[in-house]
């Protein structure tokens, strides 16, 4: 692998690395050690899940559990370490580029898996569009540090507008003719298949296919922040340069957006609309889930609107007071930004109004719809169901270099954690 540091005014530099796999026979199957992101397992009851579904899962080393933090991050490279040594998992024999494919029904995802140099912000290459939770980027950190790898890729996009028979796209549309390197179906219904890519000629036209592209960091925020981090931790050249990242060609492969929830640990449903006073209209839906959803689709269409759900039922929330809006959103930002849902909720719902603070004990962010509401009626809390931004907005906003508040979008299908693996020492 290349390790001579990336200059600032390139474009993405996605260079070759030995990617660290499962070996089949060692493992139950390849769909049970397999996880979902770090950040969009369910806990507890996703975790215990993935725990029970092999003994190997992924997830033992992307959420380690332990008494303190730092237990858990030595608990992992402990972890990590072992299944090395017992043949778990393996190197494969030389550097490679891996061509990534996820289908379900209609839907089919390709790209490319790599290690990508990093770069300052400033350089305008990799744009992100949310904003970060320190304490989170430090865990992160942490366990980077402990297990000297990158557990699971980063979702970046790109758009190249090229045609199928030029650039990275070509070389992923070769490829995808080939036997793969694995294929396996997880729980969820979509199957995965993964190549590598080791042909010169192949990696040269994906690196010069790459080489004035601008990314968009789709999903994977946190961890971007915690790679820059550890770059700025160790000279050039070092491995801890680049980070493990799946770029695909919005342009070929369009992606889904949608929202992230949030779930309101310590707010019951009857304070939250109590609170609401005259603020937002406020309607009461004695309908199903789908329904309740198809209605927020509707409302959102007109302005700011969300659903709370948590009692049983649902209740949507609109038309919020427009002098309230002036007088709780800064007003030094665009107004496709003061316009945001999430910017609405966390600037005068959760700031203003309900004085929430923005801490993992008071508020979860959650993918999943269904969970959000179970896990709110469990709980006695409330879950304040979103809908999703337009990526053309995200894009436009990214651009201007303007960061929409955490948690605002979920851009998907999101690569499975623990296909292929990066480990920063193999690389040194």
């Amino acid at each position: 692998m290349r390790t001579d540091g990336p200059a600032a005014d390139d474009g993405l530099q996605l260079v070759p690395f030995r990617g660290l796999r499962y070996v089949p026979d060692r493992v139950g199957s390849l769909a049970a050690v397999t996880s979902p992101p770090y950040d969009v397992v369910v806990r507890p009851d996703g975790l215990h899940h993935l725990e029970s579904a092999d003994p190997h899962n992924i997830v033992r080393l992307i959420l380690p559990q332990a008494s303190t933090p730092d237990a858990s991050h030595r608990q992992a490279a402990d972890v990590l370490s072992h299944w090395l040594d017992e043949g778990v998992l393996a190197p494969d024999p030389e550097p490679a580029l891996y061509v990534y494919e996820q289908s379900k029904g209609d839907l089919l995802q390709r790209g490319v898996i790599g290690a990508l140099a990093l770069s300052a912000p400033s350089a305008g290459v990799v744009l992100p569009h949310e904003d970060v939770m320190p304490d989170i980027v430090e865990d992160r950190a942490a366990l980077m540090r402990s297990t000297a790898a990158n557990l699971e890729p980063l979702l970046l996009t790109y758009r190249s507008g090229a045609a199928n028979g030029t650039g990275a796209t070509a070389v992923i549309e070769r490829t995808v003719q080939q036997p793969p390197l694995l294929a396996t179906t997880t729980e969820d219904g979509f199957s995965h298949r993964l190549w590598s890519v080791t042909d010169p000629s192949d990696l040269a036209q994906i690196t010069n296919d790459l080489a004035h592209r601008q990314a968009l960091i789709a999903d994977g925020h946190h961890r971007w922040a915690t790679y820059l981090r550890l770059n700025e931790e160790h000279s050039s050249p070092s491995p801890w340069n680049y980070g493990l990242v799946l770029l695909i060609d919005t342009a070929r492969y369009p992606l889904q957006v949608r929202a992230i929830h949030r779930l309101l640990n310590q707010l019951p449903v009857a304070d939250a609309l109590a609170a609401l006073g005259d603020a937002f209209r406020i309607r009461h839906l004695d309908v199903p889930l789908p329904k309740a959803l198809d209605a927020l689709a509707e409302a959102a269409e007109a302005g700011n609107a969300f659903l709370l759900a948590g009692d049983g039922g649902f209740h949507l929330i609109d038309r919020p007071d427009q002098d309230l809006l002036n007088r709780t959103i800064r007003n030094d930002r665009p107004t496709a930004w003061r316009t945001l849902d999430a910017t609405v909720l966390h600037s005068t719902l959760l700031d203003h109004i309900w004085r929430i603070p923005d801490a993992p004990e008071h508020i979860s962010y959650i993918h999943a719809t269904e969970a959000a509401v179970e896990q709110a009626e469990r709980r006695g809390g409330t879950a304040v169901l979103m809908h999703p931004v337009r990526e053309d907005v995200v894009r436009d906003l990214a651009r201007e270099g303007v960061t929409m508040p955490r948690k605002s979008t979920s851009f998907g299908p999101k690569p499975a954690t623990g296909l292929v693996l990066r480990s920063l020492e193999l690389d040194d």
